[in-house]
């Protein structure tokens, strides 16, 4: 049976509108390096990083976490928008939803004021009604915080009608945690047991599979 259309669009940011692979990877194995450990093949940091740094680095670092995050954050702004890059066919999909009047808006596990000033750059803030970062809410995702944090003044809950669009496990379980459609955004399959714990409800593996489906029904 065929969806109903979406009240409101959640996205993630990193790696599901923008590459962020190459600055994230260049970045952590900077403050690996100067905490002492060894670096991280690319593959390691697409398999690590998910968690917000607030959750991950205690872990990771232990008590030295704050001199990490130092670190980690001084090597990051100096890159990040040098690095940004969208992925294929994504500028062009938020154009035209945001043509459309899809209600959009974002939760990422980067930091909010980094996040904003990416949007800034790639001249996307005006498509969102809010963007929502790392540290913007009391918890991060995958905690229903920040979904309702980006939905205040909408005037719509959080739930069936509203479509969290990501590429990670951590986004599916942040949009069932708050009763929000998950969705995949990626084109690459998923893993075996990858999505196990968190499944999915649809996946999309390019910006106009997305765009295709939300037409049929608008």
């Amino acid at each position: 049976m065929r969806t109903s259309t979406p009240q409101f669009l959640i996205f993630d940011w990193d790696n599901t509108l923008v590459d962020s692979w190459a600055c994230l990877h260049r970045s952590i194995n900077i403050t690996l390096e100067a905490m002492g450990q060894e670096p991280w093949t690319l593959d390691e940091a697409r398999a690590r990083i998910a968690l917000s740094l607030r959750e991950h680095f205690p872990i990771l670092f232990k008590e030295r976490w704050e001199e990490a995050r130092a670190i980690f954050y001084d090597s990051f702004k100096r890159i990040h928008l040098d690095y940004l890059k969208p992925l294929d066919g994504i500028d062009e999909m938020l154009s035209e939803l945001n043509g459309r009047g899809f209600a959009m808006g974002v939760v990422s596990n980067k930091t909010g004021q980094y996040l904003r000033e990416e949007a800034e750059h790639l001249g996307w803030t005006g498509y969102f009604h809010r963007l929502v970062g790392a540290t913007d809410a009391v918890r991060d995702k995958p905690a229903p915080d920040p979904v309702h944090l980006v939905l205040e003044g909408t005037g719509i809950a959080a739930g069936e009608h509203v479509w969290f669009l990501g590429d990670a496990a951590v986004d599916m379980e942040c949009a069932l945690n708050t009763g929000c459609r998950p969705i995949l955004l990626r084109t690459h399959p998923p893993k075996a047991g990858e999505f196990h714990s968190h499944p999915f409800r649809t996946h999309f593996k390019t910006p106009g599979d997305l765009l295709l489906y939300l037409e049929s029904g608008r």
